[in-house]
């Protein structure tokens, strides 16, 4: 499934495991008539072949060097009457679009993978592409067990010196900070469609790759190909909007779960029970944080897991609302296990400690390249009564996630970014999805999407959780297959449920 446009608190809220390449095949990779590739392939994961994409770091300046972008493919061995490639991207910031090309065959429907091939870049800053570097395993464990939200004058002043402690980390461990962009991620992906000798690009990106691909399409329109924007996001609105619309929207997803959870004979919740529920749960938690007891250690779950760990769960109503109610149900009697599982799903730690990945590291820092922010850490500190009116629940807890960026951008020169293009055409009319109680890209982003791209088609997706695609909707999954395939777009404002 897709990863999620995170929702932000403080540094952080907070996978799949990164392997390098193998030069051994099982079998020879397929190959292809009208196969135009520039890049240099070598076979890897046994049945995959990568490559390496050089980009300049700074395209407007080339004498500052390059960053060495890691490329893979997928092309199943039955393909015929191939079209091309898709470009795929799973969303983050910071999620490795390598590791995702490699799960192709559990994604993308065996027609599609018959006719194309799957390529996965991680984009610069991520994964095997110059990555991020900032915290030690440690060092994010201590991040994630942290405070959350500062709730006085002290705890405040702590939440300053934290996110300084953070970005002068990132700033000692990894060179051009400035240069991480999305926009520039967008450029480096214009070069990849011209290494893979495609006359346009075909793509396929959810969440924050919706937004990847939303950049790519405003400044290349003439070489957009076939295009899936899912789980869209509003490329016009603040930062500060952006996180307040999330914070709500993560809200209205738990109270969603606190309806639905009498439903089920494990709810845990008393009857009757309303979102207070949920602060009440965190302030106990501040108080008397869970405990996970091994053979040899016992692992403190503290607020910030477990607001991480209720949040990841309102992603997917199948499978992480199960998961809540059992979360729930060990924590009131003081055992962290289910939210320790959530949480570390969702930052990536393995069961060892480390972690599996930099997404953490990397999601800070393109966040706050790509949404700059305006206010003042005092003009932050002054609107958080307006989220936590908002959003009561979540509110508090994102409402002070600006300061992290204002911190950047006092020891880095980031490059002011282009404001957004509220409307324009592209090559080929561009399909978007939006689910109408997604809480990480909420449905209002998908449908504002829709009319700055013109031309586009917007499928509405009626249910709860992050996407619709792959989600079990044959209606969403058909609509999306056969544009793919034949080219033909869906009706104009297709409407579809899971």
């Amino acid at each position: 499934m897709p990863n999620p446009k995170r929702i932000p608190i403080l540094v952080a809220i907070g996978i799949l495991l990164l392997s390098g390449c193998s030069s051994t095949a099982k079998a020879p990779f397929p190959t292809a008539s009208n196969d135009a590739s520039q890049l240099t392939w070598t076979t890897c994961y046994e049945s995959f072949q990568c490559a390496t994409l050089k980009a300049p770091i700074d395209y407007n300046d080339s004498s500052v060097g390059s960053f060495d972008i890691a490329v893979i493919r997928y092309r199943d061995s039955s393909q015929h009457d191939r079209l091309g490639s898709i470009v795929v991207n799973p969303g983050g910031p910071g999620v490795s679009g390598i590791d995702f090309a490699r799960n192709a065959e559990y994604i993308i429907n065996p027609d599609v993978l018959a006719r194309y091939d799957i390529v996965g870049f991680d984009p610069r800053g991520v994964g095997q592409s110059n990555p991020i570097h900032c915290l030690s395993n440690s060092e994010q464990d201590a991040l994630f067990a942290s405070d959350p939200k500062p709730d006085n004058d002290a705890e405040y002043a702590q939440a300053l010196l934290d996110t300084q402690s953070f970005i002068d980390k990132c700033a000692a461990k990894s060179k051009n900070l400035a240069h991480y962009s999305t926009a520039e991620a967008a450029h480096d992906m214009e070069l990849l469609r011209q290494g893979l000798g495609d006359a346009k690009l075909n793509y396929m990106g959810f969440s924050y790759g919706s937004y990847l691909g939303t950049l790519y399409a405003q400044e290349f329109p003439q070489k957009v190909g076939r295009f899936i924007l899912d789980g869209a996001i509003d490329p016009s609105i603040s930062v500060e909007e952006q996180t307040l619309v999330q914070g709500v929207a993560f809200d209205k997803a738990l109270a969603d779960f606190i309806l639905d959870c009498p439903k089920h004979k494990n709810c845990p919740l008393p009857v009757n029970a309303t979102a207070s529920f949920f602060p009440e749960l965190f302030k106990r938690v501040a108080e008397n944080p869970l405990k996970v007891t091994s053979e040899q250690t016992t692992r403190l779950i503290t607020e910030n897991l477990v607001v991480t760990g209720t949040a990841a769960a309102l992603y997917d109503d199948t499978s992480g609302w199960p998961m809540l109610r059992a979360a729930i149900t060990q924590a009131l009697v003081g055992n962290g296990s289910g939210f320790a599982e959530l949480a570390d799903g969702y930052n990536g730690r393995n069961s060892d400690g480390t972690y599996s990945n930099n997404q953490n590291d990397a999601n800070v820092i393109i966040d706050c390249l790509d949404w700059q922010q305006n206010r003042t850490n005092n003009a932050i500190r002054e609107a958080a009564a307006k989220f936590a009116t908002a959003a009561p629940v979540f509110g508090p807890y994102v409402a002070f996630s600006g300061i992290t960026c204002n911190t950047l951008n006092q020891i880095i020169n980031s490059p002011k970014q282009e404001s957004h293009k509220i409307s324009f055409n592209t090559a080929t009319p561009v399909l978007i999805i939006g689910t109408t109680q997604d809480p990480a890209t909420p449905y209002a982003w998908a449908k504002a999407l829709s009319t700055y791209i013109l031309g586009s088609h917007l499928i509405s997706v009626q249910g709860e959780g992050h996407t619709g695609y792959g989600r079990g909707s044959a209606c969403v999954d058909d609509a999306v297959d056969n544009y793919l395939i034949t080219g033909d777009i869906p009706v104009k404002n297709l409407t579809c449920a899971l």
